[in-house]
């Protein structure tokens, strides 16, 4: 039987320091590879039965992807997009991305908006300092993701600013695991600062992190051919004045939404999907969440609430601090 790996993971945290995971490729063999680098605004780290060459090739299609959707990158089509008046022509890549995008905020009820940008960049939660009112009232009113136009591959944001940062990762995970398919790889782990895909034929248990803690986990998941991402307000936050503003925003108000969540772990066959419905469950909250996940095929999540509850959907099984699939 195969031996199973351990891996203890956290999502989108964007210090290097805090975003180290430890990955244990069990069973490793003179095939086995894995490399780390700094990508995509985060430390990927990539571990796979192949070649060096076959893994440097993966690396590679990151930063192909990094060039196509950096928001900074002059060249890149959100830069381009986020600079233009009128309709620019994308790569399938992008419009697929934005499409999928708008579906999930549609599914939300407007919760999630990749426009939310003139917002987001107000804040940073490396520091301690806070956007005026003012500066949040005016960006505000530049937030909407339903004044995007798509026609074909031609993208108008109408004066709207994207950033792809909540899907992106998720798109490009799943990119990756059709590279290494394509290259005969049995058997690997691919982790984008989080967003994380198990696949081969063998076991793996990740660990949920216990929000607001140092170090300890809430449970396990003992998973196989699995996609697995984890949105939590403990991530990135400001505390000020005894009050935690993290970094899942409110469109309607500019400022942390509220929410009877603070960590939301989506289990998905697609990496874009668990990407983009683990930031939606935080936005809408326990009981939407779990009505979103039960409606949603291949798809479970376990939820941890304020009171650091544990909460999961009926497609999972809990076994003293270990879950499964049913």
């Amino acid at each position: 039987m195969p031996s199973r790996c351990i891996i203890f993971f956290m999502k989108k945290i964007i210090s290097v320091n805090l975003s180290l995971l430890l990955l244990l490729f069990c069973g490793c063999t003179a095939q086995t590879n894995k490399d780390t680098r700094f990508l995509l605004d985060t430390v990927v780290s990539l571990t796979a039965l192949c070649d060096g060459d076959t893994l440097d090739g993966a690396f590679e299609l990151c930063e192909e992807y990094q060039n196509l959707l950096s928001r900074t990158y002059s060249e890149s089509d959100v830069y381009t997009l986020n600079g233009a008046d009128g309709f620019v022509e994308v790569s399938e890549h992008t419009r697929k991305i934005i499409e999928k995008a708008i579906y999930y905020g549609d599914l939300s009820g407007g919760k999630f908006d990749i426009t939310i940008y003139p917002i987001s960049s107000l804040w940073n939660f490396n520091g301690d300092v806070m956007p005026s009112r003012d500066e949040i009232a005016e960006a505000l009113q530049n937030v909407d993701y339903q004044s995007i136009e798509i026609k074909g591959n031609a993208v108008n944001l109408n004066g709207k600013k994207i950033d792809l940062g909540g899907i992106a990762k998720g798109y490009i995970a799943d990119r990756l695991l059709e590279y290494f398919k394509s290259k005969s790889v049995s058997e690997g782990i691919i982790d984008l600062g989080g967003n994380l895909i198990v696949f081969g034929d063998r076991d793996y248990t990740v660990g949920i992190k216990q929000p607001f803690s140092d170090g300890e986990y809430a449970a396990k998941l003992k998973l196989r051919n699995k996609t697995v991402v984890t949105s939590g307000t403990y991530e990135r936050y400001i505390q000020k004045d005894g009050k935690i503003y993290h970094h899942i925003l409110d469109k309607k108000t500019g400022y942390a939404c509220e929410t009877d969540l603070c960590s939301a772990t989506v289990i998905s066959q697609s990496s874009l999907d668990a990407d983009a419905l683990s930031t939606v469950c935080i936005l809408v909250g326990l009981e939407r969440a779990k009505e979103i996940i039960e409606n949603t095929p291949d798809t479970e999540a376990v939820f941890i609430d304020n009171d650091k509850k544990l909460h999961y959907t009926s497609g999972l099984s809990l076994k003293g601090d270990t879950i499964t699939l049913k």
